[in-house]
């Protein structure tokens, strides 16, 4: 059954948006564009069309793009497909894909169900979170490269890319936390069991023999715990020694020790069973915290290199031939084509074609420039229209894009980090344990030797820090939930300590304060008719050029016209014949023959119908929502904007930010880092908040780079933070909330200071033994965590979030 147009106004049955007046319809059904309408074929002749009935509108509209086919001929390399594939044996493969476009329980229901789509695939599993999917496959009957083809067909496109060390590396460590979760769980209750006597009256009155059978394996039990739960303490507490530095760590690590010297004394001297279970209790409850803190978002990638954004391969022409070729083996002189929609992975120079580059995602100017045979193209920008010949002029280790991006890999390391909190604590917190321990130790042992052990260890045992280092954790993980469930997502807990110091933000303009995707459209000069904005709309839709899409779009909808010898001139603009009136819209000088004396700063699009200037359509950026919000709730702090872009928009700034806010426009990626940098010599805590590869550079170099993401799973720049820009509004009740997490754990830090000065008074007596001292530890850690997290819950309802 062909599709026809008809004109009526309906949503798109597999995507829900508008149709518009001309939808295309297949079986009565309106879709708004032919790929819509060919997935609801596909789905409804294989009988998957419960996929619409378990959500309305759930699928996604495919964005016009190369979808030719050769987009994915590159997979046919055999040393690309294995380096992609999970497993492949026998025959059978398994291959792990990254697909943004999951989102519903459709999305899911058709994933898992594509052995019915092809009778090659075996098995697919979803894993909502990550957004992934993984899927068994026969290469018999399906190459890798037919399967990518089969999810690109149904408007799931999987996110390809070699960037899967990081992701094994969090996997490894996962489950790495996970054993000793498990480790020490099973020590801690089977300790517990054994020790359970001796916290009943009577317990002492256990058979000795029995008695020391338990204290034995205890002991074996808490071999595991101390050898292999503990290791991180140990390793951080040793690493902070070397770097002569004191953090949490270190006295945790001493109290863990102690306990365990103290325990193995008593077990094996037959004065007693030791305290196993509490040493086993102590790391169960701290790793869980560690844990805790770490699994919040694992699914976002905060730490991206350039190499996450190039494509795999690249079209090198040899000898007129196409040739799919990793990126790693292009060699300076090469050929290459660049397609459509395409990156530019190296420095080169243009051939053949003629380019339209966006260099958005390297410098944050929105509007393409034109390049033509013989200009030079900086790596970075992606080609807008017809396909273009380069030859390679540096390789992809020296190319502007990888320079950029490791720009201050250097300069960071360099830089002095900002002390962390807990680590100032314990810094003085375990010199003054210490101190305690050992001068009271020297003091009762001139008159009992085995009582100066026994407050020696009731100090360290009751003095332990573990309540410190469980509130971090635990205040801070909730914190980071409760902002991730309102679009606001933490790299870890130090950043939250960082953005309550914080003192200067600097803003990026493009994508950050404005939309990357849409600009505010007027039309200046005569009115236009109906039938001449429906010529406007027929020669615009011929373009992929942006400001002809935003045109087209603007324009009311009406049916497309036939456009004859349409031509499209580089940097100018476009023209064409529709029902023999002569259309051309582009540039002033392309129109009317010179240039108005602000071109170079205003973008827009001027208009000629029959060879006479009708007027122009302006452009101007649509800010964000909640903008001036966010700039209101931010007057106690120094405020500054870097932007790529020229001033024309200036006076529309200047109506958000006061007088004294520094505006600087015209800003390359280098300018932006060595401001950051001279803001920091100054003394200044410094948030940068930015959108794009631009901003890399500035978001290393900045205490706390937060970048405004419209996909949070697709694109982000190294980072300490990913906002969703659908919560920009809300950036100043952020950092608000911050500051009051902060009072929280000042707050359990006070709750903890005091059990500590009640029990060291006890203990330094001599009245307080290391069997009550081991009681009171776990349940002053669990006080503390209970007070923290009800604390911030309560704070979030409190603050609406």
């Amino acid at each position: 059954m062909q599709p026809n147009y008809i004109v009526i106004m309906a949503e798109c049955i597999h995507c829900g948006q508008d149709c518009g007046k001309n939808p295309v319809i297949w079986d009565e059904k309106p879709f708004c564009c032919n790929g819509c309408s060919m997935v609801y074929q596909i789905l409804s002749e294989k009988k998957l069309d419960r996929y619409y009935d378990m959500m309305p509108t759930p699928g996604i509209r495919l964005d016009q793009e190369n979808t030719s086919g050769t987009r994915y001929a590159y997979l046919d390399n055999d040393e690309i497909r294995l380096k992609l594939l999970d497993f492949s044996d026998g025959g059978i493969s398994r291959v792990n894909l990254f697909i943004p476009a999951i989102h519903c329980s459709s999305c899911i229901w058709l994933l898992e169900n594509m052995n019915t789509l092809h009778h090659g695939i075996m098995h697919s599993h979803v894993n909502f979170v990550r957004k992934e999917v993984s899927i068994t496959f026969r290469e018999s009957d399906i190459s890798l490269r037919q399967l990518i083809e089969l999810l690109h067909t149904i408007h799931y496109i999987p996110d390809i890319s070699y960037n899967k060390e990081k992701k094994d590396d969090h996997q490894k460590a996962n489950r790495r936390m996970i054993m000793k979760i498990g480790v020490a769980g099973f020590a801690f209750g089977n300790i517990m069991l054994l020790s359970f006597p001796d916290y009943l009256p009577g317990g002492e009155a256990i058979d000795e023999l029995m008695a020391g059978t338990f204290g034995i394996v205890s002991f074996i039990l808490a071999l595991p715990v101390i050898t292999f739960c503990s290791s991180d303490f140990f390793l951080s507490a040793f690493k902070s020694l070397r770097k002569k530095i004191i953090n949490i760590d270190l006295p945790l690590s001493i109290g863990i020790i102690s306990l365990f010297l103290e325990s193995s004394y008593e077990i094996f001297s037959g004065s007693g069973t030791g305290y196993m279970d509490s040493l086993a209790g102590l790391l169960f409850f701290m790793l869980i915290g560690r844990w805790y803190q770490s699994r919040t978002y694992q699914s976002l990638s905060f730490d991206r290199d350039y190499r996450s954004y190039f494509p795999i391969a690249v079209t090198r022409l040899l000898d007129g031939k196409e040739d799919f070729v990793q990126l790693k083996d292009l060699k300076t002189g090469d050929l290459i084509l660049v397609r459509n929609g395409e990156l530019i992975p190296v420095d080169s120079i243009l051939t053949d074609g003629e380019g339209n580059i966006d260099y958005s995602f390297v410098t944050g100017e929105s509007i393409p420039v034109a390049k033509k045979a013989g200009d030079f193209v900086f790596a970075g920008g992606k080609q807008s229209g017809a396909a273009i010949k380069l030859r390679v002029e540096k390789e992809v280790a020296q190319s502007y894009l990888t320079q950029l991006w490791n720009e201050d890999k250097l300069g960071e390391e360099a830089g002095i980090q900002m002390q962390s909190i807990i680590t100032k604590v314990s810094h003085y917190f375990t010199i003054v344990i210490l101190a305690i321990a050992f001068s009271a130790g020297v003091y009762w042992s001139f008159s009992d030797f085995g009582k100066a052990v026994y407050v020696f260890a009731s100090i360290l045992i009751v003095a332990c820090p573990c309540a410190l280092s469980l509130t971090i954790p635990f205040t801070f993980g909730n914190v980071m939930r409760v902002f991730g469930r309102n679009g606001f997502y933490i790299k870890n807990t130090e950043v939250i300590e960082k953005l309550t110091h914080a003192d200067t933000i600097v803003f990026d303009k493009t994508g950050t304060l404005t939309h990357s995707k849409s600009m505010n459209i007027g039309w200046e000069g005569a009115s236009l008719s109906a039938d001449e904005e429906q010529l406007l709309r027929s020669v615009a839709r011929n373009s992929t050029h942006p400001l002809s899409v935003m045109v087209s779009e603007w324009l009311p909808v009406s049916a497309l016209l036939s456009v004859d010898n349409y031509k499209e001139i580089s940097g100018l603009g476009i023209t064409g014949f529709v029902d023999g009136h002569r259309v051309m819209l582009g540039s002033r000088r392309f129109i009317a023959g010179n240039d108005a004396s602000d071109e170079s700063k205003i973008s827009s699009v001027y208009v000629s119908i029959d060879n006479k200037l009708r007027g122009f359509f302006k452009m101007e950026n649509h800010y964000r929502d909640g903008l001036s919000e966010v700039i209101a709730g931010m007057k106690h702090m120094q405020l500054h904007l870097l932007t790529g872009d020229n001033d024309s928009e200036e006076a529309n700034l200047r109506a958000y930010f006061s007088p004294d806010t520094q505006l600087h426009f015209n800003q390359t990626p280098v300018d932006k880092l060595e401001y950051i940098n001279e803001l920091k010599k100054k003394g200044r805590n410094v948030i940068m908040i930015g959108d794009g590869l631009n901003d890399a550079g500035a978001l290393l170099k900045a205490d706390i780079g937060i970048t405004i993401a419209d996909d949070i799973y697709h694109f982000s720049p190294a980072c300490d933070a990913i906002l969703s820009s659908s919560k920009f509004g809300r950036l100043q009740d952020y950092l608000k909330f911050s500051k009051s997490a902060m009072k929280i754990v000042y707050a359990s830090y006070l709750i903890s200071f005091l059990y500590n000065t009640v029990g060291l008074t006890f203990a330094i007596q001599g009245l307080l033994s290391p069997v009550f001292a081991a009681i009171l530890m776990p349940l002053s850690s669990i006080s503390v965590v209970t007070f923290a997290s009800l604390s911030v819950s309560m704070l979030s309802k409190a603050r609406k979030f």
